[in-house]
C-alpha cells in the first residue's frame, strides 16, 4: 500500500520564507507565525497518514454502490468524514459567523493540499461543499445563509454544484432543466444532470444542491441562466429537516478514478428550490466561486504527483537494479538501487520541481485571493483571474504526466494495481476534464483573460517578472535563474505579440495556439517562482540556517527546473507562430 507523509517542511518554506506571510497586509496573516502554522499542518498531515490516505486503496477498490436510492461510501469513509468534522477541519477558512474558524484560504489551501494527497475522491465530500458554501455565503439572503451555512460549515449537510446536462457541458446555454415559479416564491425545479460529484451519499443528514436552470422570461443562452438552492431533504423553518424533495439519483457513473466519490446522474423531478441570487444572473453566481474552483483543481494535479513521487522516491532509493556506470555504489549488496542511475535521477528530478514549483504558485494564488477577498484588492483579483487558467490547465496536464512517471519508476510493478501507482495515475487524470476541460482553459486564457480590462493584468504580471529579474541583478548565485526566466518572459511576450497582430483577421491563429501559450505562460510562472525560492534558500543560508542541506535542495532543485525544463518554452513558441494553417488544412470529411 502506497505512503504518503504532509510536506510540512516545504510548505513552511514556502509560508515565511517566500510569501513572509506575517509580514504581509493581508488581514489574518500577522496571526500566521510559524510556530501556529506548523501546528496546523502537522495535525493535518496526522489525519492524513493515519486515517485518509489508509482508505484511498479501499475507496478505489470498493467505490459507491447505489442501493435503493441511497448512495453507499466505502468501507472507512463514514467513521473518517466524522473525524474530519469533529477536527473542525471543515470550518477551517470559513467565516465564524456560521461556525467557522476564519482562517485565511491561504490555510486551507494548504490543509487541502495534504488531504487531496493523502486520498482525493474522499477530500471531494467536503471540498464541493465549500465551493457550495462560497456560493451561498456571497449571494445568499441573510435568511439563506442563517439556515444553510452552519450546516454545511461542520459538513452536518454537504453541498453540490450541478451544472452539466447530457447534451450539455462547456456550452451551458443549451441547458434544458426549467424553474417555473410558485406562489410561495419558491420553483419547482426539473430536468437532469450528469457527472454530480458527491451527488447522492451516506455522509450527511442532507446535501444542499446548487443546481443551474432556466426561468421564464430570461432569453436564449446564458443569460437566461438562474441558480436555484435545492435541498434533498426540505428545511423547517426551525431547521429541521422535513420531507424528502423531488429528486433522485439515476445511477452512479462508472469512471476511469476516483471510485471512492459518488458521481451521479440526478433526477430533478419538480424539486422545491429557491433562488440563489438575482434572477437570470445564475452564471455570475457560478462565477463567484469559479477562481476557487479552478485553483482546488489545479492544486488536486499537484498533490497527487506529490503522494505519487514520494512512493516512486522509496521505491527507487530501496529496488536494487544493475550497477552505477561510474562504479559500484552498494559493493555489499547484489545490485545498485535505481536512484543511481542517471535517467531515473532525471524522472525524479522533473517530477520533484514541478511538484515544489506548483504548489508555490498555487499558494501565491491563494495569497491573491486572500488579497482580493480580504483587502477588497481589485489589482490582486485581476491577476489571479489571469492565473487561474495556468494554474488549472498546466498543472492539471503536468500533474498527470508526473504520476505516470512515477508510475514509470515502478516498472512493471508499476502497472500492477498491489503498488497503488496505477491509481494515482487514474485519479490525476480527471483534473484535466472537470472544471472546465484543459482546452477550454486555455482558450479562456488568450480568448478573454489575456485582453482583460485592457490586457493590464498581464502587463502586469510581465513587469512582475522584470522586477523579480532586476532585484537580484547584483547576484551571481542567481543568474542561473533570473537569465533562464529573462529568455523564457520574452517568448511568452512574443507569442502574446503573435495573437494581437493575427488574432484580429485569423482568430484561428491565436486559438490553434492557446494551448502551447497556456503551459509557455505555466513554465514561465513556475519559473518566477522558482527565482524567488532560490532567493529565500540563499537568504536563508546566509542567515546562518542549520538546515543547510534543505536549502541547498531548494536551490539544486530549481537550477534543474531552470535548464531543463524552462526551455521548453521555445518549443511553445514555435508551434505557436506556424499559426492555424497546419492546424486547420484538413477539411472535416478527411480526417
Amino acid at each position: 500500500m502506497p505512503n504518503y507523509t504532509a510536506p510540512v517542511k516545504d510548505m513552511q518554506f514556502l509560508l515565511h520564507n517566500v510569501l513572509k506571510v506575517t509580514a504581509a497586509d493581508t488581514p489574518g496573516y500577522s496571526d500566521l507565525d510559524e510556530g501556529f502554522t506548523f501546528a496546523v499542518l502537522e495535525e493535518a498531515g496526522k489525519v492524513a497518514s493515519e486515517v485518509l490516505a489508509p482508505l484511498n486503496a479501499i475507496g478505489d477498490r470498493e467505490g459507491c454502490v447505489l442501493e435503493n436510492g441511497v448512495v453507499r461510501t466505502p468501507t472507512g469513509f463514514k467513521s473518517a468524514f466524522e473525524a474530519m468534522r469533529d477536527g473542525g477541519w471543515t470550518a477551517l477558512d470559513c467565516d465564524p459567523d456560521y461556525g467557522g474558524q476564519g482562517l485565511p484560504y491561504l490555510m486551507g489551501t494548504a490543509v487541502g493540499e495534504i488531504f487531496v494527497s493523502a486520498n482525493m475522491a474522499f477530500n471531494m465530500y467536503q471540498g464541493l461543499t465549500h465551493g457550495a458554501y462560497s456560493a451561498i455565503h456571497t449571494h445568499g439572503t441573510a435568511e439563506q445563509k442563517a439556515k444553510y451555512l452552519p450546516r454545511m460549515v461542520s459538513c452536518d449537510w454537504t453541498g453540490t454544484m450541478n451544472l452539466t446536462e447530457p447534451h450539455c457541458g462547456t456550452d451551458l446555454g443549451l441547458m434544458r432543466t426549467k424553474a417555473e415559479p410558485q406562489a410561495d416564491g419558491s420553483y419547482h425545479i426539473t430536468g437532469q444532470k450528469i457527472f454530480i460529484s458527491a451527488g447522492e451519499h451516506d455522509l450527511a443528514d442532507n446535501i444542499i444542491h446548487l443546481v443551474l436552470a432556466k426561468a421564464p422570461g430570461g432569453g436564449e443562452g446564458t443569460k437566461g441562466i438562474s441558480l436555484f438552492i435545492v435541498p434533498k431533504f426540505l428545511v423547517n423553518d426551525d431547521g429541521s429537516l422535513g420531507a424528502r424533495n423531488a429528486l433522485s439519483v439515476g445511477k452512479i457513473e462508472e469512471k476511469m478514478g476516483i471510485h471512492g466519490n459518488a458521481t451521479c446522474v440526478m433526477n430533478y423531478d419538480g424539486a422545491t428550490g429557491w433562488l440563489l441570487g438575482d434572477l437570470h444572473k445564475g452564471m455570475r453566481a457560478m462565477f463567484t466561486m469559479m477562481n476557487e474552483a479552478r485553483l482546488g483543481v489545479g492544486l488536486q494535479g499537484y498533490a497527487v504527483a506529490e503522494a505519487a513521487y514520494q512512493n516512486a522516491l522509496a521505491y527507487a532509493k530501496d529496488r536494487l537494479q544493475g550497477r552505477a556506470v561510474t562504479g559500484t555504489e552498494n559493493p555489499s549488496g547484489p545490485a545498485d538501487p535505481l536512484i543511481v542511475h542517471p535517467d531515473i535521477r532525471r524522472n525524479l528530478m522533473e517530477q520533484k520541481s514541478f511538484v515544489e514549483g506548483a504548489r508555490a504558485l498555487t499558494f501565491w494564488g491563494a495569497s491573491l485571493i486572500d488579497r482580493s477577498v480580504r483587502q477588497g484588492d481589485a489589482a490582486a483579483e485581476g491577476l489571479v483571474s489571469l492565473m487561474i487558467p495556468v494554474i488549472k490547465g498546466f498543472q492539471t496536464d503536468k500533474g498527470f504526466e508526473m504520476a505516470v512517471q512515477a508510475q514509470q519508476v515502478f516498472g512493471g510493478h508499476g502497472y500492477i494495481e498491489e503498488w497503488g501507482m496505477s491509481q494515482f495515475a487514474r485519479d490525476a487524470r480527471i483534473a484535466q476534464i472537470y472544471e472546465g476541460a484543459n482546452g477550454v482553459q486555455a482558450l479562456d486564457l488568450v480568448g478573454r483573460k489575456l485582453a482583460q480590462d485592457g490586457g493590464k493584468h498581464v502587463m502586469v504580471f510581465f513587469e512582475m517578472v522584470k522586477a523579480e529579474c532586476r532585484a537580484h541583478d547584483g547576484d551571481d548565485r542567481m543568474k542561473g535563474f533570473t537569465d533562464p526566466l529573462k529568455v523564457a518572459s520574452k517568448q511568452l511576450q512574443t507569442a502574446g505579440m503573435f495573437f494581437m497582430q493575427n488574432g484580429m483577421k485569423n482568430p484561428n491563429a491565436a486559438l490553434s495556439g492557446s494551448y502551447d501559450f497556456m503551459h509557455l505562460m505555466g513554465h514561465v510562472c513556475l519559473g518566477l517562482m522558482w527565482t524567488r525560492m532560490a532567493k529565500a534558500a540563499f537568504d536563508a543560508l546566509d542567515a546562518g540556517a542549520t538546515d543547510t542541506d534543505f536549502y541547498h535542495a531548494k536551490i539544486a532543485t530549481g537550477r534543474f527546473y531552470m535548464a531543463r525544463q524552462l526551455p521548453a518554452c521555445l518549443m511553445h513558441l514555435a508551434r505557436i507562430e506556424s499559426g492555424a494553417e497546419t492546424v486547420m488544412a484538413l477539411h472535416a470529411d478527411a480526417f
